[in-house]
């Protein structure tokens, strides 16, 4: 078209598009992905000048004397002129920076210009307001305001919720969600038959008191605070650090509130007389990486862990990567570098400093034996008052001692001090002096003899775990380009100006950060602690994004809901088994988790909950499942790591000790994952498998995979065919008769639910050919019902344990198995 230039082709499409353009969904999304890193926060990387993340330095004159946005005019403005360009040079963003426009995104931002350009802040950066419930059609739905939230964006896409679970599948599902372990028959039973309106309640509330609750949401938990029981880097040698990790299973079963569970890791040793637990509880930042190999800077280590506090603390709590700032300011969000290290000042007074001995720690007594350790440390006390009674006793005769003294009797090296004029004895001269002459009475040695056994025996009582503990303010200087090397300006404690609704008087500490992050006026504390909680039942969190709430994070697909739960959480108090209650019993969770074609056509990832969740079970809930089913799992609770059975490679650690380990024995073999030996290096292989993290540092969510070796693993490892084995005789022992009463048994201790005629005619074909197949090869057959289990439990047949063997692998490798449906 002759005459008309490529902003003018692009204005003359604006009259047939619809009205609005919001500038949340729709613009900044674009803003943020091709403009801010030229175009943004960081004054140093920004070029012309131009600023695109706030209005004023959007729309003020350039140098050039163009203005890059003209509020209500497209063909006046320059960004329009430049994104629209076809001339290398000219257009923007650049070839080089390989991000062009889409034709929409170029509509998008023309549309936007043209209705005034208007700017809103971020939305996470607001504090969440409680928006008003939506008007939906189905009102008999609903069984709580979640359901509104969720029924209303239902209804608007033309769908419908689907129909309610059966009670097996909802009964497996709850379970697995709240600890981590399925149902027993017997607590199937109980809730398959109760006719009560609130038999489901009544589930839901003793999932949650269970102790199996703690320890199930202790292992995210865990992966935020990066728990380990090695010390990381290429020797990673061991930690002692599980009461801590011990720690948070009592606090979540014991319900601690979260803005009280928040304070105790960042501050607990700021609280006035801190208790032994809110002292362990300081262990969340001990679990940083420590470097003690030979030529090694001990303070390059010191500083990258106060570096790694500052980044978990703003991901776990504030969903926020602060990690760009700590080498220039933040090229997407309102972070300069002068905040980071402002906040690494906070973090600087602790007395810990990568010298090896991870000092300093707090001695706890081992579990079960706490009345002992208690009754030792008070007799110590009774000693300790004895011996300084004994000590002043002494000391107070050492004159006349020291004038009747034979120096021809004395050792040498006291005849020699003896020999120094008193004045002129240096200070360990004195104490070798008064060690010697107190050591010459029997009731000192005694006492102090039995001081020291008793102090060997405390020892064995106890475990030391490192904690925080504040010393004299370190001076903080920016690091250039983050070398800690390099010093820049001196700043003091603060925090980011971009949350100004908070404030902070009195003096910026631990204390004060904790307070500040769980203050209900913070905008993203709620927000990021709820969607995790969404994301760990549902599979996605509202915000898909949990560990980047920021301008690169995804917008939440259910915002209202989002600010419901957030105000909701801070209303109760923080209560998170209460918040956890809400969601499970509620109608949208509680829908089957059967997809139809047209549902899966339009929502496959299931975003807007018109179904129920579907999602793969986690590395530590599919091997205590399997462990579980089989009646192998040991319920034993806290206590030193565990070293279950594992592949053996031969390998070392560089400049460290090997990666192998001696399987733990006796029940301590089958405890649930939480508490295997975690570390670093070689971290446990199955799990990792099944997407753990291998906590070198905070992981904010795991990212499920699908790989040819989970199914080697499940099928093949140690510790699931022992399961399978084990499974075998359990299905033999507990139920006589035929083959078809002993599948529906077994079939219902995998999966609660009982089987369908054409599945149990399945697995009898299976059982029958395997056993017809090991009739044959009895070697065989007893090496498969025995390796590794054990020998065969009297009358019991080889051929008959395999064949049942082969079925448990099976059961426990169904795909329903494995996900939580």
């Amino acid at each position: 078209m002759p005459g008309f230039t490529a902003v003018s082709l692009v204005l003359l499409t604006l009259a047939g598009q619809p009205a609005s353009v919001d500038f949340t969904r729709d613009v900044r999304p674009i803003l943020a992905d091709k403009c801010f890193a030229c175009h943004g926060f960081d004054d140093k990387t920004r070029k012309a000048g131009l600023r695109l993340d706030e209005r004023d330095g959007a729309i003020k004159v350039l140098r050039s004397g163009a203005m890059a946005i003209v509020p209500g005019h497209p063909e006046k403005s320059e960004v329009v002129a430049r994104i629209t360009s076809k001339e290398p040079r000219e257009v923007m963003p650049p070839p080089k920076f390989n991000k062009p426009l889409s034709a929409r995104e170029i509509d998008l931002l023309t549309r936007w210009i043209q209705q005034g350009a208007p700017y809103v802040p971020h939305w996470a950066y607001v504090t969440p307001r409680r928006p008003t419930l939506p008007a939906v059609k189905n009102t008999r739905w609903p069984r709580n305001p979640v359901d509104v939230f969720l029924l209303a964006r239902i209804e608007k896409e033309g769908l419908a919720p689907s129909p309610e679970a059966d009670r097996a599948a909802l009964l497996r599902r709850v379970s697995l969600d709240l600890t981590g372990l399925p149902p027993t028959l017997e607590e199937a039973d109980r809730f398959l038959h109760d006719p009560a309106p609130d038999a489901y309640e009544k589930l839901v509330d003793r999932l949650l008191a269970s102790p199996a609750y703690g320890e199930r949401w202790a292992s995210p938990w865990l992966d935020l605070a990066r728990y380990a029981d090695s010390q990381g880097f290429a020797n990673d040698p061991d930690r002692t650090i599980w009461p801590y990790r011990d720690w948070v299973i009592q606090a979540l079963n014991g319900n601690l509130s979260y803005d009280q569970f928040t304070i105790w890791q960042l501050a607990g040793d700021l609280l006035p007389r801190p208790t032994p637990e809110q002292l362990v509880a300081t262990g969340f930042h001990r679990n940083t990486l420590t470097n003690t190999e030979g030529g090694t800077n001990p303070e390059e280590f010191r500083s990258a862990a106060v570096v790694d506090r500052v980044n978990t603390t703003f991901q776990v709590w504030m969903g926020s990567t602060l990690a760009c700032a700590q080498c220039h300011n933040h090229k997407y969000d309102p972070f300069s570098q002068k905040e980071y290290y402002q906040i690494y000042a906070i973090f600087n007074s602790s007395e810990d400093a990568n010298r090896g001995d991870d000092a300093p720690n707090f001695l706890m007594p081992m579990p079960g034996r706490e009345r002992d350790y208690a009754d030792l440390t008070a007799r110590l006390a009774e000693k300790r008052v004895l011996l300084q009674k004994e000590i002043a006793r002494l000391d107070a005769a050492l004159p006349a001692w020291l004038a009747s003294v034979d120096r021809a009797k004395l050792p040498k090296p006291i005849a020699d001090i003896l020999a120094v004029e008193e004045a002129k004895r240096k200070p360990q001269q004195k104490q070798q002096l008064l060690e010697y002459y107190r050591s010459q009475t029997e009731s000192y040695r005694s006492l102090n003899a039995e001081i020291k056994q008793l102090e060997a025996r405390q020892k064995q009582l106890a475990a030391s775990s490192p904690i925080l503990r504040e010393i004299k303010p370190r001076p903080t200087h920016i690091h250039i380009r983050g070398d800690f090397l390099d010093k820049g300006d001196l700043v003091q404690p603060g925090l980011p100006a971009v949350f100004s609704q908070l404030r902070v008087q009195g003096k910026i500490d631990r204390l004060a950060l904790a307070n500040w992050i769980v203050d209900p006026r913070n905008p993203l504390t709620a927000r990021v602690a709820v969607n995790r909680l969404w994301e760990e039942l549902f599979g996605i969190g509202i915000v898909e994004t949990s560990e980047e709430f920021g301008l690169q994070g995804e917008l939440p697909e259910h915002p209202e809901l989002l600010d419901w739960l957030a105000t909701e959480y801070i209303r109760i108090g923080w209560d998170t088994k209460a918040l956890l209650r809400l969601l499970v019993t509620s109608a949208a969770y509680r829908q089957t988790g059967q997809v139809s074609d047209e549902l899966n056509r339009r929502d496959p990832r299931n975003r807007l909950l018109a179904r129920g969740p579907r999602i793969r079970l986690s590395a530590e809930a599919i091997r205590d499942q399997a462990l579980f089913v089989s009646g192998l799992l040991s319920r034993k609770m806290f206590g030193p790591p565990v070293q279950p059975p594992r592949p053996s490679f031969g390998l070392s650690a560089a400049f460290g000790s090997g990666t192998d380990w001696v399987t733990s024995a006796g029940e301590d073999r089958y405890r649930r994952g939480l508490y295997t030996r975690w570390r670093r290096n070689a971290p446990y292989p199955s799990a990792t498998t099944f997407d753990a993290p291998e906590r070198t540092f905070c992981s904010i969510r795991r990212i499920r995979t699908n790989t040819p070796l989970q199914a080697l693993v499940t099928l093949n490892d140690p510790v699931f065919f022992e399961a399978a084995q084990a499974l075998a005789r359990r299905i033999v022992s507990e139920v006589s008769g035929d083959v078809r009463a002993r599948l529906r048994h077994a079939f219902r201790l995998v999966l609660t639910r009982l089987p369908t005629e054409p599945e149990i005619d399945r697995l009898a074909q299976l059982f029958e050919a395997a056993r017809q197949k090991y009739a044959s090869k009895p070697a065989e057959a007893l090496a498969l019902a025995t390796k590794p289990i054990g020998p065969l439990p009297a009358g019991l047949d080889a051929v008959e344990l395999a064949a049942w063997t082969v079925v448990g692998n099976v059961l426990l490798n169904l795909d329903e198995t494995l996900v939580k449906r």
